[in-house]
């Protein structure tokens, strides 16, 4: 018998998404609505800016006609360290971290590209706001103490030019800045503090806008993908041959 295959949603960013295999994160959520439907892979690099993240995408991205399993959902969430200040090694100019993110889908959806993967659907995420006082405090206690190294004002900049991307692209793209920055009351920092635990890196209830925001959006541009719509891998067991259950699984 052939070995199963099975698809996968590729979860690619940095630290935010690599916490979203927390309780509560929009991963974990994932991983269980689209179980035995598609593999879940989260591939988040803490700390990671757009172009640090490139040759790792480069690494783990299929290429053309190789053996294995599809990417049929492709998120990309990056933008939040790139949007630091001098003097941080994360930082990156904005026309650099769009480059970089324009380089990704390209990789993907040109026929010309050894990346070339006409099956996979793509989403944008925008970095999520920041609470300058949480991070200030949390970085002032560290040891040595670090000077604050971003500001709201820079990162709204680069949640803009993502989603200006995904309009000149025809990308969809989740604006997560939006509906958090107006449930806090534009940036009210006790109000930030549900939806970012640290000033920078989100909560449970920051994953579930994620989450929800998701779906919403895999519903709408992709509704083929939505986990409604896929069929299940392997039989449910009341639809086994129970006497000869081998026979019956394909």
């Amino acid at each position: 018998m052939p070995t199963k295959i099975v698809d996968q949603i590729l979860l690619f960013g940095d630290s935010i998404t690599q916490g979203a295999w927390e309780e509560g994160g929009f991963a974990q959520r994932l991983a269980y609505v689209y179980a035995r439907k598609l593999d879940v892979i989260n591939r988040g690099l803490s700390g990671y800016n757009s172009e640090w993240a490139m040759p790792v995408f480069e690494q783990i991205f299929p290429k053309k006609g190789a053996d294995g399993p599809k990417v049929k959902l492709l998120t990309i969430w990056l933008g939040a360290n790139d949007a630091c200040l001098d003097p941080s090694p994360q930082r990156l100019p904005l026309d650099r971290c769009i480059s970089n993110l324009k380089q990704m889908i390209s990789m993907v959806q040109s026929p010309n590209s050894e990346y070339y993967s006409p099956e996979t659907r793509i989403i944008l995420i925008t970095p999520p706001p920041f609470s300058e006082a949480a991070r200030r405090e949390n970085l002032a206690a560290r040891d040595p103490p670090i000077a604050l190294d971003r500001t709201s004002e820079n990162t709204m900049k680069y949640a803009d030019a993502v989603i200006e991307l995904g309009k000149q692209l025809n990308v969809p793209v989740l604006d997560v800045y939006t509906p958090i920055w107006e449930a806090t009351d534009n940036g009210d920092t006790k109000k930030l503090e549900t939806y970012l635990y640290d000033g920078l890196h989100l909560s449970k209830e920051g994953y579930t806008v994620v989450y929800d925001l998701l779906i919403r959006t895999i519903e709408t541009k992709f509704p083929e993908l939505h986990y409604d719509a896929l069929p299940m891998d392997f039989p449910g067991w009341k639809d086994l041959d129970w006497a000869n259950p081998r026979a019956s699984i394909n």
